[in-house]
């Protein structure tokens, strides 16, 4: 039996979270809101690495005044493991390599930012509240504003599975 000739694998993208350097500059910072006849009613998450690598700070707030409910916020210390899994996820999705120059803009509904510094890399994003994917069908960039929109769904899923398992609260 002939031994099959092995290919080299496919060209990795250029930033690999198994393989960086633990203390790169890493933050990851979410906010959705809007103001209304309830008050700025916002949601609110971010992920910052400290010192040399080995943990991170991630912050969670959400205020809503409906119903008189009060601000809720939340910190906690997470593991080198999450951040490498936060990365992936990021890297995966190729959201540095969108562009929100043709997406919906911030409106009376609210608007969403999503700011990530990843080793040399910063970007940051502004736009509408997003609704559904209707909404990002009915954009002028419905590919790259998908992106955005499962990123955040992704993202949204990690945070407040980290608060349920570190506060055995739920987020909302």
């Amino acid at each position: 039996m002939a031994e099959e000739q092995l290919q080299p694998a496919e060209q990795a993208s250029e930033y690999d979270p198994a393989t960086a350097d633990r203390a790169e500059p890493f933050y990851v910072r979410y906010y959705s809101g809007h103001a209304g006849k309830f008050g700025h009613e916002f949601l609110e998450f971010d992920f910052r690495v400290q010192g040399d690598g080995r943990s991170a700070i991630a912050r969670y707030a959400n205020n809503s005044n409906y119903r008189n409910d009060s601000l809720i916020r939340k910190e906690m210390c997470v593991s080198a493991l999450v951040i490498q899994q936060l990365k992936k996820m990021i890297v995966d999705s190729e959201i540095m390599k969108e562009d929100d120059s043709r997406w919906p803009e911030k409106n009376h509904e609210g608007k969403q930012e999503l700011e990530i510094r990843l080793g040399q890399e910063h970007i940051s994003f502004e736009t509408s509240k997003i609704g559904s994917l209707n909404d990002v069908q009915a954009s002028d960039d419905p590919e790259g504003l998908r992106v955005f929109y499962y990123l955040i769904q992704d993202l949204k899923a990690l945070v407040f599975s980290l608060i349920g398992l570190h506060f055995k609260i739920k987020p909302i």
